[in-house]
């Protein structure tokens, strides 16, 4: 397994290692914070959680007199993780099948987030069912066929170019008749300027509400963590379309630009559930907010 330090390792050394060297002078002038501004910026952390951080962290050195390299890193820090929400648990209990429906722009790492969500869950002595409503390309049913292979949960799928509504609405009598407690939808990969498969989308929940009348009960979208900002424009426009409840941000471990998650907080106000660190079907974490900033910095000056 990946330890989440060695998946955040490119954005720690690129951007926010180098944050300490800002802060080394004997004296924190303008230039200092400029260079720190621009290192978050870089780290896509946006522009407007960017200012909003320095003007916060300026003020804060002010009031508390603090100019020691380690007293500001420690500052820094306690203030990027007051910008992280604490994820609550997925909505998922307290009733006899509760429905996860997955969305995501192609090549985000959609379907392999769901095969590890899905092994999680069993790990967990959860009952789970995957729906392969991802019709579009046979290889797309393929590979969550095979991703429930690895983790040992059955896939309701049907025949390539099918109705997607129509194979959710038979995965979901499926997981009613097996007595399954989570059946987690996978969709097909679609840009979020495509109008007619945001439509599409919109059809399979409104079949999931038909079917189970407050479903689904979490609409989780996955962002590329290598698109950096862009990924914020796909969440708006998925919002818009399907009221996204939480992100999982994938290949974290592939990026200099983990900072984007400060963006997607504050800037949407979405929580971050699972945090993909490495290809392995252990690698999909759940996002410690706590965690994810001390992952960002060096240790002790050691990498």
């Amino acid at each position: 397994m990946a330890s989440l330090r060695d998946g955040l390792k490119k954005t720690r050394q690129s951007f926010f290692g180098r944050i300490a060297q800002a802060f080394s002078a004997s004296e924190i002038d303008e230039d200092s914070w400029e260079d720190v501004e621009a290192l978050l910026v870089q780290a896509d952390v946006g522009v407007t959680t960017t200012m909003q951080l320095i003007d916060t962290m300026q003020a804060r050195v002010t009031r508390e007199r603090i100019k020691r390299q380690d007293q500001l890193v420690e500052a820094l820090k306690d203030e990027l993780r007051g910008l992280l929400m604490e994820p609550t648990p997925l909505n998922l209990s307290g009733r006899e099948l509760s429905v996860v429906l997955v969305a995501g722009v192609n090549g985000s790492g959609k379907t392999t987030s769901i095969g590890k969500m899905a092994y999680r869950m069993r790990l967990n002595n959860r009952k789970v069912i995957l729906a392969a409503g991802d019709t579009f390309r046979a290889a797309a049913i393929d590979q969550l066929k095979l991703w429930g292979q690895r983790a040992e949960v059955p896939v309701i799928a049907g025949l390539p170019n099918s109705d997607p509504a129509a194979v959710v609405y038979d995965a979901i009598n499926a997981a009613k008749a097996r007595g399954a407690e989570v059946l987690i939808v996978d969709t097909a990969g679609r840009l979020h300027s495509n109008f007619n498969l945001m439509a599409e989308l919109t059809k399979i929940r409104d079949v999931l509400r038909k079917a189970i009348p407050d479903a689904p009960h979490e609409t989780l979208l996955v962002l590329d963590g290598t698109t950096g900002q862009n990924a914020l424009n796909q969440a708006k426009k998925f919002q818009e379309a399907i009221d996204i409840t939480g992100v999982v941000v994938t290949k974290l471990d592939s990026t200099a630009k983990g900072g984007m998650l400060f963006a997607i907080q504050q800037e949407l106000g979405l929580p971050v559930h699972y945090i993909g660190i490495g290809e392995q079907m252990y690698d999909l974490v759940f996002f410690n907010p706590a965690a994810f900033v001390d992952s960002l910095f060096e240790d002790n000056g050691a990498e």
